[in-house]
């Protein structure tokens, strides 16, 4: 377990660093005259450039190895951090996203580094981990750059690319190898190039390692774009305000935290990968839709009054559905995407395991770009519309994770990795 929780402590940093920028970018973007449709292209660059990417670096480490994937990975990051620390143009903050994103495309890696490190039976609870410590990043990065604002404009930027440089120095000293490179550069000249395997995934649909990731794909996107228009939900439907919406998010945070590091573990060991991961899309589905159908009480002081209650108890009484509605949705996500990246990791070869990681990112990544972007134009049309097409969507997954545990019986030993 050495390795994962160095890997932990290494998606942690590089989280933090990361959250320390996004919240800045439109407002420093803004400063530099751009409109919201340019502030849109700033955000979804990120996300072009690291699904164009992920297969690059996935089939780099099979080939190269993880770990100077992930150190040259690192260090694409750190010098974006600095280009965004002394941006005073626009082309300037487009080139610090475009560099992030590449580099950002060692997502892909680190779950391989996982999938190498831990027995097939450990993955998905090693995967959870590792997503926690990146949820737990998350929470703690959008903290910190206002506070590195005090330095001046160049702060965040500056204070990201720090905790960057000593995330590789601390990578570099304590992460070894996980890849057997002389079988790695026995089998270098088989295997797929990125392209093959990412037109392999639309034509043979059918196969397992497909299925599962456009289980990861679909899944992800309708989350995704449900979370983007969950703030406009809300303040129709309740009336959240920026000063109040952050606390949701928070709630959402500590779920999926929470459930990744105390539940995941326990509920692979009981159900199976296979299985939980159904049972996480099921969830993430009743949640989705469960949104759309939650309202306020129209007269608070009525209802108190005919029940003898406080009008400001009653008040809050719609909220409590409304925050099981939501906490479906973390849970749901918690149980599937590690669930579904384990399952995908044990049917693909080991000598593939980079290039197919990349490849599912991909197809998350490229799912994070359209999702948010369909379900704005279904929001306009009607504020339910986007969380019960989302949901009917998840549901549509459960059947393409049918009979997965066919696939996963007990291999030789040969596929079982030692955990260092």
């Amino acid at each position: 377990m050495g390795k994962l929780f160095v890997l932990m402590i290494t998606a942690f940093v590089d989280m933090v660093g990361l959250l320390m920028i996004i919240p800045l970018l439109p407002f420093y973007a803004k400063d530099l005259g751009a409109n919201g449709f340019i502030v849109g292209l700033l955000v979804s660059s990120f996300a072009i450039a690291q699904l164009i990417t992920a297969p690059v670096w996935g089939r780099f480490s099979d080939r190269y190895g993880r770990r100077p994937a992930l150190l040259v990975g690192l260090t694409a990051s750190a010098i974006a951090y600095v280009v965004f620390a002394y941006a005073n143009v626009l082309w300037l903050l487009f080139l610090s996203r475009l560099v992030q994103g590449a580099g950002g495309g060692t997502v892909s890696v680190i779950q391989a580094y996982v999938a190498d490190a831990l027995r097939p039976e450990e993955r998905a609870k090693g995967l959870g981990w590792l997503s926690a410590a990146t949820n737990a990043g998350v929470a703690l990065g959008p903290v910190l750059g206002p506070v590195a604002s005090h330095w001046g404009r160049s702060g965040p930027g500056l204070a990201a690319a720090a905790l960057c440089v000593i995330n590789i120095a601390f990578a570099w000293y304590f992460l070894s190898e996980s890849r057997d490179m002389v079988e790695a550069k026995a089998t270098g000249r088989t295997r797929s190039r990125s392209r093959d395997a990412l037109s392999h995934v639309v034509t043979h649909s059918s196969e397992p390692a497909s299925r599962l990731i456009w289980i990861y794909a679909i899944a992800m996107g309708a989350f995704q774009g449900a979370m983007t228009i969950l703030a406009l939900f809300l303040s129709v439907r309740f009336g959240v305000t920026a000063k109040n919406i952050g606390f949701f998010f928070t709630y959402i945070g500590t779920i999926s935290v929470l459930t990744r590091a105390l539940i995941l573990g326990w509920a692979v060991d009981r159900f199976g990968e296979a299985r939980l991961s159904r049972f996480g899309s099921m969830l993430l589905a009743i949640g989705l839709a469960a949104i759309a159908f939650m309202y306020p009480l129209r007269d608070p002081a009525a209802v108190a009054q005919k029940l003898d209650l406080s009008v400001s108890f009653v008040a809050v009484l719609p909220y409590l559905p409304l925050a099981l509605a939501v906490a479906l949705v973390p849970l749901g996500t918690a149980f599937t995407f590690p669930c579904v990246t384990a399952l995908l990791s044990r049917v693909i070869p080991s000598s593939e395991r980079g290039l197919y990681m990349g490849v599912q990112q991909t197809f998350g990544g490229s799912a994070r770009v359209v999702f948010p972007i369909l379900a704005g134009i279904m929001f306009d049309r009607s504020v339910e519309l986007p969380f019960l097409v989302s949901a009917a969507l998840v549901a549509g997954t459960i059947y393409l994770g049918l009979g997965m545990e066919t696939y996963i019986h007990p291999k030789p030993s040969a596929e079982a990795a030692p955990a260092a």
